[in-house]
Formats: C-alpha cells, sequence, structure tokens
C-alpha cells in the first residue's frame, strides 16, 4: 500500500479515519487516544494530502479505502469520517455495504450535494489565487465555518494543514475524482449500516437541511454539538469522541 498511515490501540474491532479536504491524518490527533484505547485505530492520508503520494490519475478515493481495508485484512470496518472524508464513506458504504460495520460522520456533504453559491464563490476564489500559496490557505480559512477554531490555539496546526496541502496540490498529475453513480444523494434510503451524523451549530449552515436528512434515516441519528464550527475534531475533540464510542459500542 502506498498511503502513508498510522496504527494507534488494539481490539478485536478496527476504526479506520478519513480526514476532510485541505487537511490530513493530522486532524485526529486529539481524538485517537480515546479512541484507541478500545479500539484499533488506523487513520491515513488520503491521496495527495500529508505524505501520501499526488495522484497521478483521476483519484478514486472509493478504492483507495478498500485498499487499506485489503491491506490490513479487514472484512469488515468502522468508518469514522469527517468532511469529504465523510463523503468517502458514505460512497463506499453504498458501493460495498459488507464491508461496513457503522458509519459516524462528521461534517459532511455526500456526492450530488451542491454547495450554497456563496460557498462555491469563495473556493472559486482559492483557486483563482494560485500559484500564491500563503493567500490560498488564508482565503480557504475565510469562512464563518472556521470562525470558531480561528480563536482557539488550534489555529496553527490549521494553517499549517492547509497550506501543506495547498502546496501538494501543485504536485498533482490530476486533480479530477473518480465517484460512484448514481451520486450518493439520490441513494441515501439504501444505507445499511448504522449512522451517526455529527455537526456543530456553527458550521455552514448550508449543510444543515443534509444534516436533518440524516436524522430523518431509520438508521440514523442526528447529533449537533453546541458552538463547533467545522473543525470540531479539533475544538471538541472529547465530546465527538464521547459521542461515538457509545455509538460504536452498541
Amino acid at each position: 500500500m502506498d498511503l502513508h498511515y498510522e496504527m494507534h490501540g488494539t481490539g478485536d474491532e478496527t476504526v479506520v479515519l478519513l480526514h476532510g479536504g485541505g487537511a490530513d491524518l493530522r486532524t485526529w490527533q486529539f481524538m485517537v487516544p480515546r479512541l484507541a484505547s478500545s479500539y484499533r485505530v488506523i487513520a491515513f492520508d488520503g491521496r495527495g494530502a500529508g505524505q501520501s503520494p499526488a495522484p497521478v490519475e483521476p483519484a478514486n478515493y472509493i478504492e483507495d479505502l478498500k485498499m487499506v481495508l485489503d491491506h490490513f485484512g479487514l472484512e469488515k470496518a468502522l468508518l469514522v469520517g469527517h468532511s469529504i472524508g465523510g463523503q468517502i464513506a458514505v460512497d463506499f458504504a453504498l458501493t460495498y455495504p459488507e464491508r461496513v460495520s457503522k458509519l459516524a460522520l462528521i461534517a459532511c456533504s455526500v456526492t450530488g450535494f451542491r454547495n450554497a453559491p456563496d460557498i462555491e464563490e469563495r473556493f472559486q476564489r482559492v483557486l483563482a489565487a494560485a500559484p500564491d500559496v500563503e493567500k490560498m490557505t488564508e482565503l480557504s480559512l475565510d469562512l464563518p465555518s472556521y470562525d470558531v477554531v480561528k480563536a482557539t490555539p488550534q489555529l496553527e496546526l490549521v494553517y499549517e494543514m492547509i497550506r501543506h496541502n495547498t502546496r501538494r496540490w501543485f504536485e498533482w498529475k490530476s486533480s479530477e475524482s473518480v465517484w460512484p453513480q448514481p451520486p450518493a444523494i439520490e441513494r441515501l434510503d439504501e444505507l445499511a449500516a448504522p449512522t451517526l451524523f455529527m455537526i456543530g451549530t456553527l458550521d455552514r449552515d448550508d449543510l444543515f437541511p443534509l444534516a436533518e436528512r440524516f436524522g430523518q434515516l431509520p438508521n440514523a441519528r442526528l447529533v449537533w454539538i453546541d458552538g463547533a464550527d467545522h473543525m470540531l475534531t479539533l475544538t471538541h475533540p472529547g465530546e465527538v469522541a464521547d459521542t461515538i464510542l457509545p455509538f460504536l459500542e452498541e
């Protein structure tokens, strides 16, 4: 396997952590000790992020995740995904339902979800600032959904992750991605794995209707993390971990 990973803890079951866009496995550093007290925990850098190699062709994150499970001989895993990591986890669970025991989703969208126009405009401003990495990093953080983390000591870590992974983006040979069809937003009712969806009350409000939709699924549960923005894995790691663990243990 060519993806960079870390493994922590021991246990009969394995939790696999999938980080969000612009981030890498460092986003889990405050949660791993809590999760690893009960489970074997595998955190890996997605292709082109952290210390994993840049994609040389359109990235297939679903097959990358399958490769991780196959590499460790895992017939099933408990998936925990933040932001686009949660999006990957959902599509993986729809594609390979027999490989997923449970899903814990943190502030994620799903394939087929449309960003609000102002969010899309901000993303385009980031791209337009290329190749100025510092400017791209500053613009990436210029979202209300980062207001909480920007007022904490974790801002330095968030800034460094985004800057590092923005710089890495210029190494990519392809920025295209391969996703299963039809998109997940049209198939959420097909999710077989018990699902926990967590989102901060101060995150992007265009994600809230999607969160409510997960809350209406018969096999899912919605939990709001009060006072958290999009980076709740760093600002509220204890509360997030203490929400995930009872769900995994049920």
